[in-house]
Parts: C-alpha cells; sequence; structure tokens
C-alpha cells in the first residue's frame, strides 16, 4: 500500500492505485460528512452517508486484499443496516 504522496508522484502502478486513491478519499470524505449530519441530528442522511462510505471503503480492503479493513467495515455495514431495519 503505498502513501497517497507515492501514487500521485510515481503515477502509482495503474488504473487500480488511482481507483483505490479515489475511492478511499471519497469514502471518507463521505464518512466526515456522515458524522457532521449526525451531529445536527440529520437522520436518516447520516446513515445513508455512513453506508455509502463504509461500503466505499469494504471495496478498498478488497483492492489492497487487506482482511482487517474488510473486516471493520463489515461488521460496521452490518450494524447500520440493523439500525435501519430497527427504525
Amino acid at each position: 500500500m503505498p502513501s497517497d504522496a507515492q501514487t500521485v508522484e510515481t503515477g502509482g502502478t495503474g488504473g487500480t492505485e488511482k481507483l483505490t486513491f479515489c475511492l478511499k478519499w471519497a469514502s471518507s470524505i463521505l464518512q466526515i460528512f456522515a458524522y457532521g449530519a449526525t451531529s445536527f441530528g440529520l437522520t436518516p442522511l447520516n446513515i445513508y452517508l455512513f453506508v455509502i462510505g463504509v461500503v466505499g471503503w469494504f471495496a478498498v480492503g478488497i483492492l489492497w486484499k487487506d482482511r482487517a479493513i474488510m473486516l471493520i467495515h463489515f461488521v460496521a455495514f452490518i450494524a447500520l443496516v440493523a439500525g435501519i431495519s430497527a427504525s
């Protein structure tokens, strides 16, 4: 997993690196917006933003073949879906 600086400087190793770079940053930004939506009580918008961000990070875990990232985001996804179902 190269750092963001290495990916930008060298162009990465191809399309997968650029896809991963964009996906992880987009997912992170969506999750930050979800935290903000939560703090302002914007329900269910916060949950939808979290779901998209979690799915994005799960995809990054798949691309990186990183089981820890996949596990934590799979568990988060299940918790979010359970919360949506219960409401």
